[in-house]
């Protein structure tokens, strides 16, 4: 499946999610329904994947987690946030490059709406 196709249904369900339960629930609320919905959808979906990080030779386990890895590619971000700052943006921007992904979706369930929620991340580091 092309990576456009999975970040469709994705946001499709985010949009249905939202529609139902609304903005003012914690994230890890969306999160958990979002990675039940794309799994009923016969989606490869991990919660919460550790991320080991190697700097120097010295590996670092888990460094991070990733809200949830959708088909080992897509890596989305929930927030529950009133606003999106550039802090999320980088956040995700270095989770992608680390993971050496080329695309993340950084979800804000708080907005009125979801369409004003969702923001696209593309990795433009060099994955070499």
């Amino acid at each position: 499946m092309e990576i456009d196709e999975l970040s469709g249904i994705v946001v499709d369900e985010c949009i249905a999610l939202h529609r139902e339960l609304g903005p003012g629930l914690f994230e890890n609320v969306y999160e958990a329904v979002l990675a039940g919905r794309l799994e009923k959808r016969g989606l490869s979906v991990l919660r919460q994947f550790p991320v080991p990080v190697e700097i120097d030779g010295q590996i670092f386990d888990p460094a991070f987690s990733v809200d949830i890895l959708v088909e080992g590619r897509l890596v989305l971000e929930i927030k529950a946030v009133e606003r999106l700052s550039q802090t999320h943006i980088r956040q995700l921007l270095t989770y992608l490059h680390l993971l050496k992904q080329p695309v993340g979706l950084l979800l804000n369930f708080s907005h009125g709406t979801m369409k004003d929620g969702i923001r696209r991340v593309s990795n433009d580091h060099n994955s070499s």
